[in-house]
């Protein structure tokens, strides 16, 4: 299966603002990649890139002041089948996770282990560690929280996110994350592109966000807002939670003017 992705984003700056940029795809996609178009930039302007310590690729620039947009249009082939479903995996024992795993244990910015952790033991704790109890807390997280472009706020926190049972799909998969953490599953945050295949087209499309645990010795995926196998994803960056992932990080104010993002099956 081939899909097109990309995106088409214009911000506008008071004055000439460093920004770094987090929207190419991860490395381990890229030979799948038929075409491939690099961030442009309207004006132009120098970028240099550099791989954080998460392996996301990050793109410098310095915006000038007044309008400035990015771009970029690439197709990449993918097998074309859904994510894969595997309720017999286990949770790896502590002991014996990879030293750069453990990171994925542990507490961070927007999923507070340490409020929620007696909540999920409450909830989850009677249940095996592993595929199982891994899908109870999506089945949760999806029926909990109500989604809502109208309520996104991007300071709110997993505990937030529970207490508030509203949001968008960052609030989804931090709760989750938060909660399989607290059940000792390293879980990791991953912002990407998914396209409508199969699925009824709900609105515009966007940047989304999902997680993957870690499962008898690799990276599993799963998505608790919209808890169902989905076709087509394609991995832009992955790490704690969103404040290491965020699409633009502009160090000065910016004003968004327009964000325009599509995945779509190119069709033979």
């Amino acid at each position: 299966m081939l899909m097109r992705f990309g995106y088409d984003i214009t911000v506008s700056c008071g004055q000439d603002t460093p920004m770094i940029c987090m929207m190419s795809v991860r490395d381990e996609l890229r030979e799948n990649l038929r075409l491939q178009s690099a961030m442009g930039t309207q004006p132009e302007v120098p970028t240099t890139l550099y791989r954080d310590l998460f392996g996301n690729t990050c793109r410098r620039m310095v915006a000038p002041a007044g309008p400035f947009s990015v771009h970029s249009d690439c197709t990449i082939e993918l097998s074309g089948l859904p994510d894969p479903v595997m309720p017999w995996l286990q949770a790896t024992p502590i002991a014996d996770l990879p030293d750069d795993v453990l990171i994925y244990l542990l507490g961070s910015r927007y999923c507070e282990t340490d409020r929620l952790s007696q909540i999920a033991w409450d909830m989850f704790g009677h249940i095996a560690p592993g595929w199982a109890q891994v899908q109870a807390i999506c089945d949760y997280v999806h029926n909990h929280i109500r989604f809502d472009y109208q309520n996104a706020r991007f300071t709110r926190t997993a505990y937030e996110a529970w207490q508030e049972q509203t949001g968008v799909c960052r609030d989804f998969a931090h709760l989750a994350v938060a909660l399989c953490r607290c059940m000792n599953i390293p879980t990791r945050y991953v912002n990407g592109y998914i396209p409508d295949i199969g699925v009824p087209i709900t609105g515009p499309m966007d940047f989304c966000a999902w997680m993957q645990v870690y499962l008898d010795g690799a990276w599993r995926t799963f998505d608790p807002r919209n808890n169902v196998p989905r076709i087509g994803r394609v991995e832009v960056a992955y790490g704690r939670d969103a404040a290491d992932v965020p699409l633009i990080h502009s160090f000065g104010p910016h004003l968004l003017q327009k964000f325009t993002v599509w995945a779509d099956e190119v069709k033979s």
